[in-house]
């Protein structure tokens, strides 16, 4: 509870706050909360004029339109990839999990911001990738993936994807090895065991692995301000721009807030979804 306190609801609540005040020249660049009426009684300052603006303003709109976009389709990929991988860690020998868990989680001990970098070389116009598909004779000109969608997308999964692996390793480790033998002996062949047991019972890891996923990918500003283009608009950019090149922090928080919102709602209502689902 306390942690809930000091790192979410402080945060939200600060946010809140400066999105109802007004922007001015002026450190902090937003107007005081209460102010003295001319009686010497203590007023309340609030305006909800910059939540009015976000949806006034189409390219608010754009912007969470497009983030929502990347991010799902981001996760997509990120759960096409990572199931087969952690389907093929929990049934490989015991003694070969902790190197191939080991070889996840090995790109997290270089820089986040190194390995986006890394993406830049293979990526660019004369980078890897394009020098190889040159050399083995498969196009004739290099083929544009920097500052692209594409090159975003392909950050993004490169980044997030073992936090798309460990939880559905999690699960799938803690399934019960008797349904599986109870359906092959029904006679059910393993494309049939798979999507009729295995894989309804890994919801709970495929969920957690796509909430890992998409909440840090629909505020990411890194990947899209490095590898995207000028036309690859995301709210973690939109905010850089309000709170560091405006300096509109009211408004920059409204964006926060609304993200937010967009962000934990869904999450709370899949929770009572399932509470209810566990009552039942």
């Amino acid at each position: 509870m306390l942690w809930l306190l000091v790192f979410f609801l402080a945060p939200f609540f600060v946010l809140g706050r400066i999105s109802l005040a007004e922007a001015i020249i002026a450190r902090p660049p937003y107007t005081p909360m209460f102010e003295r009426g001319p009686d010497g009684s203590l007023e309340i300052i609030a305006s909800l004029e910059n939540y009015r603006f976000l949806l006034t303003d189409a390219l608010y709109r754009n912007a969470y339109l497009s983030s929502i976009r990347i991010a799902a389709i981001s996760t997509v990929f990120a759960l096409l990839i990572g199931y087969p991988m952690a389907y093929f860690i929990a049934r490989a020998p015991e003694p070969r999990r902790s190197l191939l868990l080991l070889l996840v989680i090995l790109p997290f001990w270089t820089s986040f911001l190194l390995r986006v970098y890394a993406w830049m070389g293979f990526l660019r116009t004369n980078g890897v990738i394009n020098n190889m598909l040159i050399g083995m004779g498969v196009i004739d000109q290099p083929l544009v993936m920097m500052q692209t969608d594409f090159a975003v997308y392909i950050g993004i999964v490169y980044t997030y994807l073992p936090f798309m692996i460990l939880p559905l390793y999690a699960n799938l480790t803690k399934l019960d090895g008797a349904l599986l033998e109870a359906a092959s002996d029904l006679g059910a062949s393993p494309v049939v065991t798979f999507f009729t047991v295995t894989l309804p019972l890994s919801l709970p890891g495929i969920v957690a692995g796509s909430m890992l996923v998409f909440i840090p990918a629909i505020g990411e500003y890194v990947i899209p301000a490095l590898l995207g283009g000028p036309d690859t608009l995301m709210i973690g950019r939109v905010l850089w721009d309000e709170f560091f090149g405006s300096r509109d922090w009211p408004v920059a928080s409204a964006v926060a807030i609304v993200m937010l919102v967009l962000v934990v709602a869904p999450i709370m209502w899949l929770q009572s979804v399932q509470n209810r689902r566990g009552a039942d």
